[in-house]
């Protein structure tokens, strides 16, 4: 199911680091409307089920930590082609690998510390998208 939105979510290193208006401003300069968004924080169950697809992997534990261990903002993205145009955006997940100007590679420190999440679908980022938000909260 094609859809014009992603979810997207800046992660604590780039909260605690002050990026959060920075990468916002790369999102609307890439053309992205946001229609929600809101600082939250994870608790370990919410971490958990979000990262549920990595749970046998080695990083779980550590990338659960991670994720609770300071607020996140949590947004919905719409554009068309959204999540595909995202991703680009967002650059590869090993920031010493991502494109020069993307904002993995403008803000994130390591693998595990990269600043912002992407869905990688537009299935998943449906579920992700109601994952941390209300109907009422999307615009």
């Amino acid at each position: 199911m094609k859809t014009n939105r992603t979810f997207t979510m800046i992660k604590p290193d780039a909260v605690e680091n002050g990026y959060i208006g920075a990468i916002l401003a790369k999102i609307n300069e890439a053309g992205f409307k946001i229609v929600a968004l809101k600082m939250t924080q994870m608790s370990k169950r919410d971490a958990q089920l979000f990262y549920a697809v990595h749970a046998q992997r080695p990083f779980f534990s550590s990338l659960v930590d991670f994720m609770v261990s300071g607020p996140i903002v949590a947004a919905i993205l719409e554009k068309e082609n959204a999540v595909e145009d995202f991703r680009k955006l967002i650059g590869a997940t090993n920031p010493a690998d991502a494109e020069d100007g993307t904002i993995r590679k403008l803000f994130a420190a390591s693998i595990q510390n990269n600043a912002i999440h992407g869905s990688d679908s537009d299935e998943n980022a449906m579920i992700e998208s109601y994952f941390h938000f209300a109907t009422r909260e999307m615009f």
